[in-house]
């Protein structure tokens, strides 16, 4: 266990060291800011700090969640920065062809049109920002275009696009459409402006533009080839590592009985059932929400012909839907380590239960008004600046006002003092599960502490920052240390049932969580290719990307070892079904973050899928498979130990798992994937701003496709509903067999 612990230790430190380099590396290359942009001929296009007011105007409508920056964000409008370029090339390329050859440009024969390529990719790419007066100076035809595109997005944004699913009235004031603008531009020029001295641009050459030259480098290529490779090599590794070692999970002597079927739940472990009734709730909630704001992928400004946009608009129903699916699974997971704890120590600290109550209402006061002030936001009934701190942030998965982000991580801080409460006695205790309670400790501090991360942005942050320090948390906070947690949590479960042996259960726990981390920490910038970043980000994010794929690509070794577990003897068949959860965890581990995860992550696949759906085949795939699945497993072996002494009726719950399991797959294969690489072969073939346009989306093919996730997000859903209704019965006595009497 020593070698294990200094292993994990290593791995953490330089893992970090590596990261925050990184983090210095973006902040000293990240695009400039200017605070004027002007024509040469003198004309004012954009003001000091108008940039900065524009990106808290995106915030304030929903950011991430109304289209992309960046690549980054929703799917049903287009993405903000490769619309721009493409319209602005589209301008002056027009403009030059009608001036010289009195036609438009597409009626140009091939020759002519090369001719005006390699003239706007010349006056494009030439980056004339001047650091000493922070001033952008650009050729009299962008200043027209960028004219034109204010024109087109106050048209847009005041009138609305149903293809966009964009409301009418969603920015009115001039001044406000104008400054948004000066964002959109300014993450334009970011994208195909060169950096000083190089040929390639801030963004590294995204989005893929071939009317500005904007095409994948070499860099891009060359790293993915690289990244491959260490996938092949890490399998290879592991795979050995497997066959060597020894199979010694089994304990040697099996309890004739149930361990915990004589446990008397303590009153703090009672007080957390409500957790649970709040998570099937939000399950539900969330169900429908996706339902909703699916379809309004074909249908943008309605559902069913209801004009539900008029007070449910899609930026509003996609913030809940990610939200409410957050806030559940982290309710699931908080309140499994509330349960856990009087089980790890057998003692119940005085005060707990008060403890629990309260983290449960502050809890319902992050969520309630949380999503309230997301809504006020969307709608304008809030300033930009409120809105910051009440009402929207913007950023995809981190979208809740800072107010309730800041009374979200005290909540977090005061359930690690609830868990370290409960967990001392037993490291006070030592013996055989010291380690694992040890490393459960550890597992629970980080995960409190890390989403600290999402506190170190500001309303005027650079938006490259605010990648990085939002992938801490996305990535870092939801995919690393609640990784740990539950890895943690799954090996006490079988400990404590007697069926792993302490000893073994740590150190399996341990390796685990060192060999995820060793590929995680530093993978974090296989989100941050394109986000202003340089190269650095990209060269080591794809190398340690592609190695945390390596134990998703085996973990149907541990799956199968639980599955043996469940049959070892017959009163584990009672843990059955959180069992099978498990199993479904490693499943859609290996298909939903291993395999679609890998499908999007080389540099060259994310050149052109990035923001198209094949990101929410992964997305689906890894967060609700993997994070949504693992929740409801810990909340039914809670709820299992809550009331040891009777049996479950199965049958609801046993449709409930085919029925998420199955239709999920279904959502995926049948509609995200087909749409997602339709998307692919459009941004390969005519350049990524084509992918998210209404006149390829928009295509009877396309529109077909969005159809077929019908049938899947509806057995998705009544499999939701049918495990709501078994929580329910728990409490009703409706799930539960009678007692036969003599």
């Amino acid at each position: 266990m020593r070698r294990l612990w200094i292993a994990f230790i290593i791995v953490m430190g330089a893992s970090f060291l590596v990261l925050g380099w990184i983090g210095t590396r973006i902040y000293q290359e990240m695009p400039p800011i200017p605070a004027k942009v002007v024509s040469n001929d003198g004309k004012m296009l954009t003001d000091e700090g108008e940039i900065l007011a524009g990106q808290n105007v995106w915030q304030s409508l929903g950011g991430m969640e109304v289209g992309s920056v960046w690549g980054h964000g929703s799917y049903v409008a287009p993405d903000w920065t490769a619309d721009w370029l493409h319209r602005e090339a589209t301008f002056i390329l027009d403009r030059w062809a009608t001036d010289e050859f009195g036609a438009e440009y597409a009626r140009l024969d091939e020759e002519r049109q090369a001719q005006l390529q390699g003239r706007l990719a010349e006056v494009m790419r030439s980056n004339t920002f001047d650091p000493d007066s922070r001033t952008i100076s650009l050729p009299s035809i962008r200043a027209e275009a960028f004219e034109a595109n204010l024109e087109h997005y106050s048209d847009v944004f005041a009138n609305g696009r149903a293809e966009y699913a964009i409301p009418k009235d969603t920015v009115t004031n001039a001044d406000r459409m104008k400054t948004l603008s000066a964002f959109f531009f300014w993450t334009s020029w970011a994208a195909s402006t060169n950096r000083p001295g190089s040929d390639v641009t801030y963004t590294q050459n995204w989005p893929y533009e071939p009317l500005v030259g904007n095409r994948a480098t070499g860099e891009t290529v060359v790293w993915t080839g690289v990244s491959i490779i260490m996938l092949l090599a890490g399998i290879s590794a592991m795979v050995w590592w497997y066959a060597a070692r020894k199979s010694e999970n089994v304990s040697s002597s099996l309890p004739d009985s149930d361990p915990l079927g004589q446990w008397v739940a303590t009153p703090s472990q009672r007080a957390t059932i409500k957790y649970f009734w709040v998570v099937a709730a939000l399950v539900l909630v969330q169900m429908l929400l996706g339902v909703v704001t699916a379809h309004y992928g074909v249908e943008g400004d309605g559902f069913y012909g209801i004009p539900l946009s008029k007070w449910l608009p899609y930026s509003v129903t996609r913030t809940w839907h990610v939200q409410t699916g957050l806030f559940w699974i982290a309710t699931a997971w908080l309140a499994a380590g509330l349960f856990i704890g009087p089980l790890v120590s057998e003692h119940e600290p005085r005060g707990q239960r008060l403890g629990v109550d309260l983290l449960f209402l502050a809890l319902l006061l992050v969520v309630g008004g949380s999503l309230t002030g997301q809504w006020l936001s969307v709608r304008n009934q809030l300033t930009d600046r409120t809105s910051f701190y009440f009402g929207h942030q913007g950023y995809e998965y981190v979208d809740l006002g800072r107010a309730w982000q800041i009374a979200l991580f005290l909540g977090l801080l005061f359930w690690l003092i609830l868990m370290v409460r409960a967990l001392l006695p037993a490291l006070r205790r030592g013996g055989e599960q010291k380690q694992l309670v040890t490393l459960l400790a550890v597992a629970t501090a980080a995960i409190a502490l890390f989403y600290g991360a999402g506190l170190t942005w500001g309303r005027h942050s650079h938006l490259s920052m605010v990648e990085y320090w939002r992938w801490w948390v996305v990535h870092l906070w939801v995919e690393g240390f609640f990784e740990v947690f539950a890895t943690t949590v799954i090996a006490f479960f079988f400990m404590r049932l007697g069926l792993i042996r302490p000893g073994v259960a740590a150190a399996a726990a341990l390796l685990s969580a060192t060999i995820f981390l060793a590929g995680g920490i530093i993978g974090t910038c296989h989100h941050l290719y394109f986000s202003g970043t340089p190269t650095v980000a990209l060269a080591w994010g794809s190398v340690f990307s592609a190695l945390e794929v390596v134990p998703l690509a085996l973990v149907g070794f541990d799956a199968m070892e639980d599955l043996r577990r469940s049959h070892l003897t017959p009163w584990v068949q009672r843990y059955k079904w959180p069992i099978y959860f498990f199993v479904a965890v490693a499943f859609w581990n290996m298909i939903g973050a291993g395999l679609f995860g890998f499908m999007i992550n080389p540099p060259i696949a994310l050149y052109y899928m990035q923001g198209l759906n094949t990101t929410p085949v992964h997305g689906h795939a890894a967060l609700f498979g993997v994070y949504g699945m693992l929740g409801i497993g810990l909340m039914l072996v809670c709820l299992r130990a809550l009331i040891p002494g009777r049996e479950w009726k199965d049958g609801t719950l046993r449709f409930s798992f085919w029925a998420m399991n199955g239709g999920l797959m279904a959502m995926c294969v049948l509609s995200l994937l087909p749409v997602g690489l339709m998307q692919t072969w459009a941004s390969v073939e005519h350049g990524y701003w084509y992918a998210r346009s209404p006149e390829f989306m928009q295509t009877d093919l396309m529109q077909w496709l969005r159809w077929m996730r019908v049938p899947g997000d509806t057995l998705f859903f009544l499999g939701a509903v049918a495990l709501v209704v078994f929580v329910a019965g728990l409490k009703t006595g409706h799930s539960f067999r009678k007692v036969e009497t003599e």
